[in-house]
Order: structure tokens, then sequence, then C-alpha cells
């Protein structure tokens, strides 16, 4: 009796977080879906800060609500709750740090200075600290050893159009999984940031900087090149490409990163 009213108690545990979680980010999702259009074919997307800046006050609400979740609720969460929150608020900030100056503005990195960058401002209030977006991501998200996902580097965007594509949805707990793998199979489909020519695949920068995060065992993978072979369709590999790859006969070159405005005006 005791174990069967346990079950059900935690049946009931799982699906009140699961509804908190899809709750707390529905107003980032109502935001994302009217502000941020699919381009290219799908594979990027053009984000309307005018539009953002209209609804500044919901996207403030949304925030505050990100603010007022304690570590202690925080620690109570799975990893998929933990991770889909972070990737969230990361985004929502990022948005939040663009409209301080928007429209007058071409870049992410006009609002840094000489002596720092503008991820490592502290302006962002999470989870009991005012924190920076490098926190977020190198502290919370990658420095924790929990997550062991480099799949979040397709979905924290810099507001850049270099940047994989900022999801046209919030992340949640249920979905994140699926919206961690479509993410990473659209930007590498993006042949403006990654493609094949001749005996040379030319990759984002993304995997230059963060290579370490790729050769992680994620699922078993121990390479760069090992894991670009999960996603040989994206990339439109051949049979023979994907061998080169496979032996190290393939020469791996880092395109340039485009750092303006991901804005559709």
């Amino acid at each position: 009796m005791k174990s069967l009213f346990f079950i059900v108690l935690t049946s009931l545990l799982f699906i009140t977080h699961a509804k908190a979680d899809d709750s707390l980010h529905q107003p980032w999702q109502q935001l994302l879906s009217s502000h941020v259009k699919s381009i290219n074919h799908g594979v990027s997307t053009a984000v309307d800060y005018s539009a953002f800046k209209k609804q500044h006050a919901q996207l403030k609400g949304y925030l505050s609500t990100l603010s007022d979740v304690t570590q202690a609720q925080f620690e109570q969460w799975d990893n998929a709750q933990q991770l889909a929150f972070l990737i969230n608020a990361y985004n929502a900030w990022t948005v939040e740090l663009i409209l301080t100056e928007y429209p007058n503005i071409e870049s992410i990195k006009d609002l840094g200075s000489f002596f720092s960058s503008p991820w490592s401002k502290e302006f962002v209030p999470l989870l009991g600290e005012t924190r920076s977006l490098d926190n977020i991501e190198h502290t919370l998200i990658r420095g924790s050893g929990k997550y062991n996902e480099p799949r979040i580097h397709f979905a924290v965007n810099c507001a850049s159009i270099g940047c994989p594509a900022l999801r046209e949805e919030a992340y949640t707990a249920a979905k994140l999984d699926t919206q961690l793998e479509q993410q990473t199979q659209r930007f590498l489909a993006d042949i403006t940031r990654n493609y094949v020519k001749d005996n040379t695949l030319y990759l984002s920068s993304i995997f230059k900087w963060y290579q370490d995060d790729f050769e992680n065992s994620f699922r078993d993978t121990q390479s760069l090149q090992a894991f670009i072979l999960l996603y040989p369709d994206a990339l439109n590999l051949t049979p023979s490409q994907q061998a080169k790859l496979k032996s190290n006969t393939m020469k791996v070159k880092f395109l340039d990163y485009n750092w303006a405005l991901n804005d559709n005006q």
C-alpha cells in the first residue's frame, strides 16, 4: 500500500513539474512565436526587435518570473527542466540586452567595451545571484558537468547572424531532446555556415571555440568528425565524404563569424 502511494505521489509530482515548466515559459513562447520568423528555407531565423520593444513589458514580466525561481526550486527539477530553464533565460536576457540600445545598434558587440565583452556584463538576476550571460552558459550550463550536452550550442543565441537560429518557440522539458536535435540539424543544414567543398569540410567557428564539448563522449563520440557524422543527412554528405571524415582524411576549416545583428529590418 505504501509503495502504491509513493508511485501515485511521484506521478503527480512529475505531472505538476511538467505543467509548471510549460506554464513558466508560456509568456516567452508567445513572444517568440510572434516576433521570430523563419528565413533561408527554414535553416535560420530573423528577430523583430522593434516588435519586442513594443512588448517590452511582457518580456520584463517573464524575466521577473525567471528571477523569482530560487536555487532550492531549481535543484528539485530534473536535468531537462533545468536545461530548458537556463537556455530560455540566456536567450530572453540576450534579447533584453539588445533592447537596451536598439535600434541604435548594429551588433551585440557594440554593447561591450575595450575592457569587457557584453557577455561578461553582470545584469541577470538569476538563482540568487546577479550573473552575466557568460556565467549562465559557461558556469551553469557547461561548467556544471551534469548535462554533457553539446547541442546547447545550437540553442543558446547570441543575437548575431552567425549564430544558430533563435528558435521560434520556448524550450520545455517535455520536448527538449527533440528541440535540441532539430536545432542541431537545422544549423548543420545551413550552407552559409557549414558545407563541404572538394576535400574540405567548412564549419562554423562554433565548432572551433567549443571543440572539446563535441569530443566529450556525446553518443560515444570522441572527435569533432565523429560528432558531425551523427548528422550526415543535414550536411548532405556522400558515402565517400563520410568515409573520409571517419578516416580523418578530409580537411576541416573554420569559417569567419558574422556578428551583425540578426534583425529582420
